[in-house]
């Protein structure tokens, strides 16, 4: 019973980790780019590790139909980071890029 309890709230905690994560990297005013990154590799580490121990809830005595337990990077949580991990890099990088490099307003003083 407990195990149906713990599921629920062990993949809460993990869209909510990754919404930090989001939040540190993108919503987040910094000063300047470098911390923009280290505040967001810090939110990824702890959200590592929600998506880990929400990996173990899922997994518990859970066993594939030929025998064998279900592997950890096959859970939900640990998809869901790697994905979400993944797509915010590439858009981490491309709004970099955006940043750096285009300039989206043009400058109409006379």
């Amino acid at each position: 019973m407990l195990e149906e309890v713990a599921r629920p709230i062990s993949l809460i905690s993990c869209i909510l980790s990754l919404y930090a994560v989001f939040s540190a990297a993108f919503l987040t005013p910094a000063s300047d780019m470098h911390q923009r990154i280290c505040d967001a590799l810090a939110m990824l580490a702890l959200a590592a590790g929600i998506s880990l121990i929400g990996g173990l809830v899922f997994r518990g005595e859970t066993q594939e139909p030929d025998g064998r337990t279900v592997r950890l990077r096959a859970t939900l949580p640990v998809q869901l980071f790697c994905w979400a991990s993944a797509i915010m890099l590439v858009l981490f990088i491309v709004s970099w890029y955006l940043e750096t490099y285009c300039v989206f307003y043009r400058d109409v003083r006379f």
